[in-house]
């Protein structure tokens, strides 16, 4: 089944002239399914995990402390197990944020959201931002471990916008991502579209925050997203076979 007209990248139909789909498979393998909810429970994380491995989501994305039992409960699957590292503020040591990220290495996470220390960026400090940026992505990518960079766009002008783009480019992250779903708002489509007109590599872009609707994860994808990390990646699916209706927001992130 194709999703009549998702326009997937507005930049890349121009360059080669013609226009993008998705499939359902497609869609299911660019949603990050998320419970960062702050009351989940085990059960929780098992009911996440087994629709994940089901649905084949692109990840599942949960606390560190949930690694293990999602690692017990995906074992013999192909899903990946995400987890967030320096969360939500990014004002952590980074030797704090380095062993997150081994821990959850040892754990069984393949890979890791890294909150940036975004206070800093908008004090000036890009400097500092730019080396830790670096020397977490060196050590991700050590490790085996897919990246991506959270910069709570809500929070920068766009200024900080293309400064947090070009010290994740520079570091060689695999992704920057928007939100962290704990701001004062989530991902916006000009956001993502302002990346994608002025990224100069590969980097990819994650949107977080809000996303709860099949229209809503139409926008960010045609605003040049790669990833959509949502609470609600079973009923944005589910939308999408037409199995419930349009519109129905699930959950909150």
């Amino acid at each position: 089944m194709i999703l009549p007209s998702l326009k997937i990248a507005p930049a890349e139909e121009d360059r080669h002239g013609h226009s993008m789909t998705l499939s359902l498979a497609q869609l299911a393998a660019a949603l990050d399914s998320t419970n960062l909810r702050l009351d989940a429970t085990a059960t929780d994380i098992e009911k996440l995990c087994r629709e994940a491995a089901e649905q084949k989501f692109a990840c599942v994305m949960i606390y560190p402390a949930s690694i293990p039992l999602a690692a017990r409960v995906l074992k013999g699957t192909a899903m990946k197990i995400g987890t967030v590292i320096g969360f939500p503020s990014g004002r952590f040591a980074t030797r704090a944020k380095a062993a997150e990220i081994e821990a959850a290495h040892a754990a069984g996470a393949q890979e890791v959201d890294i909150v940036m220390n975004y206070a800093a960026l908008r004090d000036g400090d890009a400097a500092t931002v730019s080396t830790e940026v670096a020397q977490l992505t060196a050590l991700a990518h050590k490790l085996g471990l897919l990246i991506k960079v959270i910069v709570e766009t809500c929070y920068l002008l766009e200024p900080c916008l293309l400064s947090a783009l070009k010290i994740c480019e520079d570091a060689g992250a695999d992704f920057i991502k928007t939100s962290t779903g704990f701001g004062s708002a989530g991902a916006k489509a000009e956001h993502l579209a302002l990346w994608a007109s002025h990224r100069r590599g590969k980097i990819q872009l994650k949107a977080a925050g809000g996303i709860k609707t099949l229209a809503d994860a139409q926008s960010m994808l045609a605003a040049g997203a790669t990833r959509l990390g949502t609470s609600n990646a079973a009923t944005i699916v589910a939308e999408a076979r037409g199995v419930i209706p349009l519109g129905t927001a699930g959950g909150a992130y």
